[in-house]
């Protein structure tokens, strides 16, 4: 009895293993996570931007709106215009 419960186990794990390694081979769009950042103007909310957020601000934290278009958050390289407001300018 012992026996089967680990075979059918195996089995099972084997099987797991394989669907998954299929369905992160069908998701071949995704994003390089890999790839060196991209700054990204328009996306952050206020208080949460990396940096670069108008005169008579020092840096990172300091966007005072959601969406500023002058201050950058860094995305994954490639995904910027895909979010929305995202742009890889300021304006």
């Amino acid at each position: 009895m012992n026996k089967q419960i680990v075979l059918s186990s195996a089995v099972a794990c084997a099987l797991s293993l394989a669907v998954g390694s299929t369905l992160l081979k069908a998701q071949g769009d995704a994003p390089d996570m890999k790839a060196a950042p991209e700054k990204c103007y328009g996306i952050a909310k206020a208080g949460k931007n990396d940096c670069a957020a108008g005169p008579g601000t020092t840096c990172a934290g300091t966007s005072t709106t959601d969406g500023q278009k002058n201050a950058w958050s860094y995305v994954i390289a490639g995904t910027c215009e895909k979010i929305v407001g995202g742009s890889l300018t300021a304006s």
